[in-house]
């Protein structure tokens, strides 16, 4: 289950509301969505989390690229919106028909061949399985420095992340509101 937050700073502050993602395909839509939020071009954050498995913080500010922040890729790269994240940060072509075929665990056996060794693979018959997603944060580390929380504390959380999060920006009240 993932949990989805707009943060738009305005001249008053911050606003908060929680945002669907059913329609986001594209980080282009998620951007999209963050630029509908946006007074005047200012800043605006959306956090995604899923379920203390990872989060992803995205930062939007005018029309300037998205700048993106996940806790963990491999395990983003196993849900739809964090593969979205992940295949940006990686610069993975999500329409690349060749990520389809480098998936595929083509051993030979699907022409009918047989299988000597039971579908068991040594350490010198690695799978085809086309570039791995690394493990642990990737992305811009800094995304939220300017903004009160450093690239340390960033790193150090854990679960529960969104509010700490909003807390170090000043925003959990805001945050709260919508969660």
């Amino acid at each position: 289950m993932y949990f989805a937050a707009l943060l738009a700073r305005t001249q008053d502050g911050w606003e908060a509301s929680d945002t669907e993602l059913d329609d986001v395909e594209t980080l282009s839509d998620l951007a999209d969505l963050a630029r509908e939020a946006s007074v005047d071009e200012e800043t605006v954050l959306l956090f995604i989390e899923q379920e203390d498995a990872w989060f992803g913080v995205v930062r939007v500010e005018g029309e300037d690229d998205p700048r993106i922040f996940i806790s963990d890729a491999a395990a983003a790269a196993r849900s739809s919106y964090g593969e979205i994240l992940t295949n940006e940060l990686l610069g993975r072509d999500e329409d690349d028909p060749a990520d389809d075929l480098d998936a595929l665990d083509l051993d030979g056996t699907e022409d009918g061949e047989p299988d000597d060794h039971d579908g068991a693979r040594t350490a010198a018959e690695p799978s085809v399985t086309g570039d791995a997603v690394p493990p642990g944060p990737v992305g811009d580390r800094d995304i939220l420095s300017d903004l009160g929380l450093s690239d340390k504390e960033l790193l150090a959380l854990e679960t529960d992340v969104l509010p700490e999060i909003a807390d170090a920006l000043g925003v959990a009240d805001v945050l709260e509101t919508v969660r």
